[in-house]
């Protein structure tokens, strides 16, 4: 039998016009060979570049640079190699975190590839999405935090955060380089700063040290439009300032909008230097061959914290696991790399199984309720008052006004259902208004984004309203309704029971002719002042659009041995900066700041602590500081009672019960604690790659398609992981959990205790024990199922110090017969 070359192939291929069949996409292809990360020699001419787990990799070596410019000369190779220069385009090489390239050709291109030797994947690209102030006093950063790093002005000082998201307004001034405080260069700092292509100046200012675009995949599959996206790193949405902000914006910021003041924002860390790796876009999200360009780049230049506020839409359609694709193999790689890593959990809660992070090296972060409520009230001409949301100033005291209807003063009749949501001032009629409160109706146009509440308010202003009120008349199921800033009074009745009472008192009080034009307007009303949150103990609550676990191990949906998400952290009506360009919220278009809701809210918070327990232990790995966060977590509010979740109750209306690990981790983030956690469960690179060597169906051909690595270390069972938790997905009479934890502090003594559910028995051994500085110590976890019921039992280890340290990790089970 003939053998023939690639040559040959491509020449067969072209003959037949195999290459002009079906439109181009962008494909993740990685080929054999390590990276920059794990290459360890045996290539003539290219010495070793690989590092151990956790260290910092320098990229400006001579080593480095050749051995990734020899990795990118093979990419071109291969491509050049397979296929005629104007039928396909190189996007990217993947270098330093793994071997591959993006490329935008046609599917059958793409099946070439898959057929060539030392071709390990081709992956088609698929979209990523956004996962869419008072939290530094309710974390307890200012009096318990900041004061161990030397003040807020110091906090979080020289550590570099990366944000891959939309970028960032520069201008804002929880982004400037303050002149009494001004920022020292960085040199370890690696990144570039592009130029604004209209003003010309750098986005970069000391407090951001480096800012970059990538759009190569977007515009390739014709979804970037430079005219509203930007080709720069301007935040065109507001996501990717919000979210900086959060995490590392100065502190002390007035939050002003529409005239008042909604106190003082500041980030988790605010003297951190900010890393803009602009990936994601207003109208589209993004792509995954720009953001995994973009996580390169990140570790490439050197940022200490990653930021991810953002997850796939769906899965790849060639991925068997959640936990092995270029997305996560990459995370994997930099997390090698001591690159810490908070991801968003994802927004499809209340529902179960609804995480889009999934791996062990991945902080996955849950959203809280925090503390504030913004509450109003309208109070009506009858005495009644009714409760409503809406973050205004109040009539004047002692005065009420008339209501009038938008309905009821149309200039021309003809379009009453379209108008009742005061969008449109140019069809009321100015004269009837002026000097009134204006009664609108809540459609469904606010539920898809074409209606807002500013432009209900904008309405009014212009006609000369004293005020408005929207009223919900009927609602969807789930649907959720935020407070909105409003210059004027105003206020959104949300109840529909009390938007029907104030539509029939208004009915009553309304004389209309035999046509039903109004002849007199005698329903009255005052608005309540909504401009000071009320504070509440029932908080941290797990908010009702984060995600849930259990996590899963595959795209069928089955359990893994891993918890997810890893914490809770603050995400409902978070305020921080915005970009006035931003169009991502209706309501905040041409501010300066906005206050939003999102798993995207709660990971910049944990990059932001994350970032204040790297500057005080500069030296812990990102498995360490993970550990940090999660043991010394809260599992109780305010109040001293169990942290609820928001849940549906059978009706669909919201309800409140205890929440569990699949709703919050380990708890809530406590910032105070985590600077002194007495012991860490640390892991490294090795320790995931045995997690994923144990993982029931991954092969070990395809766990070193991604990682490079042969299996040559396993750990049993993956709940043999050294996380700060353990999961037993698949319990069958009795399972033995190890795990080793190290002291980080002075020499103590603990005892260890374990609680589980009825169902369960749990037992651990040794029963205490004693670590020097810097030791380490093994314990086990036996679980064993007394009662099957097919549901997870929830219990908790307990190791107490006698010097105070408390290190808790949650314990979930399911037993089985078999």
């Amino acid at each position: 039998m003939m053998m023939m070359n690639v040559e040959h192939i491509v020449m067969i291929l072209v003959l037949f016009g195999f290459y002009v069949i079906a439109k181009c996409e962008v494909y993740i292809v990685t080929i054999e060979g390590d990276p920059v990360i794990s290459y360890r020699g045996g290539i003539d001419g290219f010495e070793a570049t690989a590092v151990e787990s956790d260290q910092k990799l320098d990229v400006t070596s001579d080593l480095v640079m050749a051995y990734s410019d020899h990795l990118e000369t093979r990419h071109d190779k291969l491509l050049e190699t397979l296929f005629e220069d104007e039928t396909y385009t190189k996007l990217y090489s993947y270098k330093h975190l793994i071997n591959g390239f993006a490329v935008h050709l046609s599917p059958e291109q793409a099946e070439t590839l898959r057929r060539i030797p030392g071709v390990k994947s081709v992956d088609r690209d698929w979209k990523v999405r956004k996962l869419t102030t008072h939290t530094p006093q309710f974390l307890g950063l200012p009096t318990g935090v900041w004061p161990t790093g030397g003040g807020f002005d110091r906090a979080g000082e020289n550590i570099v955060i990366g944000f891959v998201d939309s970028g960032i307004f520069p201008h804002h001034p929880s982004f400037q380089n303050t002149k009494s405080e001004p920022y020292e260069p960085l040199p370890r700092y690696r990144g570039k700063c592009e130029v604004d292509p209209h003003t010309k100046r750098s986005f970069c200012n000391g407090k951001i040290v480096g800012a970059q675009h990538f759009a190569k995949a977007a515009t390739a599959a014709g979804a970037f439009n430079p005219s509203i996206d930007f080709a720069s790193p301007l935040d065109g949405d507001g996501h990717g300032s919000h979210t900086a902000a959060i995490a590392a914006g100065n502190n002390g910021i007035p939050v002003r909008v529409h005239g008042y003041e909604y106190g003082k924002a500041s980030g988790m860390a605010p003297r951190a230097r900010i890393a803009v790796y602009k990936s994601l876009y207003r109208l589209f999200g993004g792509f995954v061959a720009d953001v995994v360009a973009a996580i390169e780049q990140a570790v490439h230049d050197g940022v200490d914290i990653l930021n991810l506020s953002v997850g796939p839409n769906s899965p790849p359609a060639t991925t068997r696991t959640t936990f092995l694709n270029p997305f996560d193999a990459v995370l994997l790689s930099a997390v090698r790399s001591g690159v810490f890593v908070a991801q968003a959990a994802g927004n499809g809660g209340p529902f179960s199984k609804t995480l889009v992070s999934y791996s062990p090296w991945i902080v996955s972060v849950a959203a809280a309720v925090d503390d504030r409520r913004y509450k109003n009230h309208l109070t009506l001409g009858n005495g009644k008052i009714l409760a409503g949301i809406g973050m205004s100033p109040a009539t004047r005291m002692n005065q009420r006004y008339t209501l009038v209807a938008a309905n009821d003063v149309l200039l021309d009749s003809s379009g009453k259902a379209s108008t009742a949501d005061c969008q449109r001032p140019e069809v009321l009629n100015k004269n009837m208004v002026k000097g009134n409160i204006l009664l609108c109706g809540y459609s469904f146009n606010f539920v898809i984004g074409t209606a807002s509440i500013a432009k209900v308010s904008e309405t009014a202003k212009s006609l000369g309203a004293i005020g408005f009120v929207l009223a919900v008349e009927n609602v969807s199921p789930g649907t959720k309704f935020d407070p909105v800033p409003s210059g004027m009074p105003g206020i959104l009745i949300t109840d529909v029971s009390k938007s029907m009472e104030l539509i029939d008192y208004y009915n009553i009080s309304t004389s209309r002719d035999w046509t039903g034009r109004v002849k007199s307007f005698k329903a009255l009303g005052a608005i309540g002042d909504g401009l000071e949150p009320i504070l509440h103990k029932s908080a941290p609550m797990v908010a009702l659009f984060s995600a849930r676990g259990p996590n899963i191990k595959d795209y069928s949906f089955r359990d893994a041995d891993l918890l997810k998400p890893d914490i809770l952290a603050p995400g409902s009506l978070i305020w921080a900066s915005w970009s006035p360009n931003g169009t991502d919220e209706a309501n905040y278009i041409g501010e300066h700041f906005a206050m939003i809701s999102g798993t995207s809210m709660a990971a910049p918070h944990i990059a932001g602590i994350a970032a204040l327990v790297k500057q005080k232990h500069p030296h812990w790995s990102p498995a360490a500081i993970k550990s940090a966060l999660m043991t010394t977590s809260n599992t109780l509010d305010r109040a001293a009672r169990p942290i609820l979740a928001q849940q549906y109750s059978g009706s669909e209306t919201m309800t409140f019960v205890k929440a569990t690990p699949f709703d919050y981790g380990s708890g809530h983030v406590n910032p105070r604690a985590a600077l002194d956690p007495g012991l860490i469960f640390d892991a490294g690179y090795e320790d995931y790659l045995g997690f994923l060597c144990t993982t029931p169906g991954l092969d070990s051909h395809e766990i070193r398609n991604y990682t490079h690595q042969p299996c040559n270390y396993t750990l049993g069972h993956p709940y043999n992981l050294n996380s700060p938790s353990i999961t037993v997905s698949h319990l069958v009479r009795t399972q033995t959990v190890t795990r080793t934890v190290t002291n980080v502090n002075e020499e103590e003594t603990y005892k260890i205790t374990a609680r589980m559910a009825p169902t369960i028995a749990i037992a651990t051994s040794p029963r205490a024990m004693t670590l020097k500085p810097g030791a380490s110590h093994k314990f086990s976890v036996t679980l064993t199922v007394r009662t099957v019921t097919g549901t997870y039992g929830f219990g908790e280890v307990l190791l107490k110090g006698s010097r105070g340290h408390k290190v808790r990790i949650p314990v979930v089970a399911m037993g089985y017969d078999r």
